[in-house]
C-alpha cells in the first residue's frame, strides 16, 4: 500500500511538473519549480499550490455576476472624467504607455498634498473622515488593534452613527491579529466591514499568495488619501524597534479621486459582490490645476503593471530618477532599465532601509546591489528606523508615491496603486524630503560585497534564490 502511495505521489509530483514549465512566468523557476516537484513531490505539490500561481483567479466570472452594471459605471465614469482628462500622449511616449497600462488618462484640475511621516498621515486621514457627509471608503492592508487602530476604528463608528455610509476592506495576511471583537464592534456601529477574501470561489481555495496591499481612503468621491502606512502604531513611530518609522502619503482633492475611488470599488465588488452607490461628478480643486493619475495594479491583468511603471519610468528619465522603498529586489526587465539609465548619464539613486523586518528580503537586496557596481548608481540605507515610504522621482516634473515596493511580490503578486503626479512644484517638494532622507542614510558600496565573510554571501545568494519560485 505504502508502495502505491509513494508511486502515486511521484505521479502527481510529474504532472504538476508539466503544469508549472506551461505555466510559470520565468525559465528560471519553471526550472525551480519542475525539481523540486519530480524529486521532492510531497514537500513541493503542496507548496506549487499555494504559492506557485502567478495570475489571481476568479475576476472574470465575478465580473460577468454583474456584467451590464459595471459596463455602465466604467462607461458614466470615463463620461464625467473627459472634461478633466490631458492628452499628453504625443507629447512623451511614456504616457501612452502608462495610459494603457492602468486604464486611466491624466487629469487636471487636482490638488495635491505630500505627507510625510504617521502623524502628519494620519491627522489629516483622520479629519477627513470626520468631515464625510455620505460615505467613507476605508482600505489598508494592515489594520492592527492598538492605539492607532482604534483612534481609527473610533472616526469610523462616529461616522457610522450620523448616518454616514462607511465600508473598511483589509486583507486577511496583512491583519491576520486583528481580533474579532475589534470587527464585531465596527459591524455593531453599522460599518460594513469586510476581507478581501482571495480565496472565495471553488477554484480559488489555495490563492493564499496574493495580497491586497493597497492603502487608500476616498470621502465623498472629493478627497483621497494614499500611500505607504498602513493602521498600527509603528507608522506613527511608537515601536521601538523599528522607530522612528519613515513613510509618505499623499492626500489628493480633484477628479483623480474617482480614479481611486474605482480601484476602492473593484475590491469591494471582489469581496463582497455588492456595488455601493457613489458619487461619479468630479470635483475640481479649487486654486491648484495639478496633474494626477491613479495607477493600480494586480495580478488579475495580463501584463505586470506595477513591474512596468518602473521600467517605464527608468526609461523616460532623462536627468534624474531617485526611489525609495524598503525591498530592493528587481527583476530582469528592471535590471536592465535601472543599467541602461546609468549608462545613459542619469542620476539614479535607491534608498533603502538600513534596518529590515525580513531577513531574507533584506539580505536579497545586496546580490542586485553588488550586480549594479561601476555604473554610478549610488546607493543609500536608511539609519535612524525604518524605511517604509514607496516613491519615485523623474527629472523635475514627475513624481510617484503608491503601495508598490522595488520587489518581486508587488510587481507580480500583491494589488498595488501609485499616484502618478506631474507637476513641477511638487516634484521640487518630493526632492527636498527625498534629499532629507539621503542625508539620514549612509551609502551602500557594492564592492563591499567581496569583502564580506563568506557566510554573509552565501546568505545573501540564498536568500535571492527565492525570487524567481515567487
Amino acid at each position: 500500500m505504502l508502495t502505491w502511495l509513494v508511486a502515486a505521489g511521484y505521479v502527481v509530483g510529474a504532472l504538476t511538473a508539466v503544469a508549472a514549465i506551461m505555466n510559470t512566468r520565468t525559465a528560471q523557476g519553471a526550472i525551480a519549480w519542475s525539481v523540486a516537484l519530480v524529486s521532492m513531490p510531497f514537500v513541493a505539490v503542496p507548496a506549487y499550490v499555494v504559492f506557485g500561481r502567478s495570475k489571481f483567479g476568479g475576476t472574470v466570472s465575478a465580473y460577468e455576476q454583474r456584467k451590464h452594471e459595471i459596463d455602465a459605471l466604467i462607461a458614466q465614469v470615463r463620461e464625467n472624467l473627459r472634461p478633466w482628462t490631458i492628452g499628453r500622449g504625443e507629447e512623451r511616449g511614456a504616457y501612452r504607455a502608462v495610459q494603457k497600462l492602468s486604464g486611466m488618462e491624466l487629469t487636471r484640475g487636482n490638488r495635491v498634498e505630500l505627507l510625510v511621516n504617521g502623524p502628519a498621515t494620519f491627522d489629516s486621514i483622520l479629519a477627513g473622515i470626520a468631515q464625510a457627509k455620505h460615505y467613507a471608503l476605508v482600505q489598508f492592508y494592515m489594520f492592527h488593534d492598538d492605539g492607532l487602530g482604534r483612534r481609527v476604528q473610533q472616526a469610523l463608528i462616529e461616522r457610522a452613527r450620523a448616518g454616514v455610509r462607511v465600508y473598511m476592506l483589509y486583507d486577511e495576511v496583512g491583519s491576520h491579529g486583528l481580533p474579532k471583537a475589534y470587527l464585531d464592534e465596527l459591524r455593531a456601529a453599522g460599518v460594513e466591514v469586510s476581507s478581501f477574501k482571495p480565496t472565495q470561489g471553488a477554484g480559488n481555495r489555495f490563492q493564499l499568495n496574493f495580497r491586497n496591499h493597497r492603502k487608500m481612503v476616498v470621502v465623498d468621491g472629493v478627497t483621497g488619501w494614499i500611500g505607504g502606512h498602513n493602521v498600527g502604531d509603528e507608522y506613527v513611530g511608537l515601536d521601538p524597534e523599528m522607530s522612528p518609522w519613515r513613510d509618505t502619503h499623499v492626500r489628493i482633492a480633484g477628479p483623480a479621486v474617482l480614479q481611486l475611488q474605482t480601484a476602492i470599488l473593484g475590491d469591494w465588488y471582489w469581496a463582497t459582490r455588492k456595488l455601493p452607490e457613489l458619487n461619479w461628478v468630479p470635483t475640481s480643486a479649487t486654486g491648484a490645476d495639478q496633474e494626477v493619475m491613479i495607477v493600480p495594479s494586480a495580478p488579475t491583468q495580463r501584463l505586470e503593471t506595477a513591474g512596468l511603471l518602473f521600467v517605464t519610468a527608468l526609461n523616460s528619465a532623462r536627468e534624474r530618477f531617485w526611489a525609495s522603498a524598503p525591498y530592493f529586489v528587481p527583476d530582469e526587465a528592471v535590471m536592465k532599465a535601472l543599467e541602461l539609465a546609468a549608462l545613459r548619464g542619469v542620476d539614479v539613486r535607491i534608498i533603502t532601509t538600513g534596518k529590515g523586518d525580513s531577513l531574507p528580503v533584506y539580505l536579497a537586496a545586496f546580490h542586485y546591489i553588488h550586480l549594479l557596481r561601476d555604473l554610478g548608481i549610488r546607493f543609500y540605507a536608511y539609519k535612524p528606523g525604518f524605511l517604509h515610504e514607496k516613491v519615485m522621482l523623474v527629472d523635475d516634473d514627475v513624481s510617484a508615491v503608491g503601495t508598490a515596493n522595488f520587489d518581486n511580490r508587488s510587481f507580480r503578486l500583491n494589488f498595488e496603486v501609485t499616484a502618478l503626479i506631474v507637476d513641477r512644484d511638487f516634484a521640487a517638494r518630493m526632492k527636498v524630503m527625498l534629499e532629507d532622507d539621503f542625508a539620514h542614510a549612509e551609502s551602500i558600496d557594492p564592492e563591499e560585497f567581496d569583502r564580506r565573510p563568506f557566510w554573509w554571501r552565501l546568505g545573501v545568494n540564498v536568500s535571492r534564490l527565492a525570487s524567481p519560485v515567487l
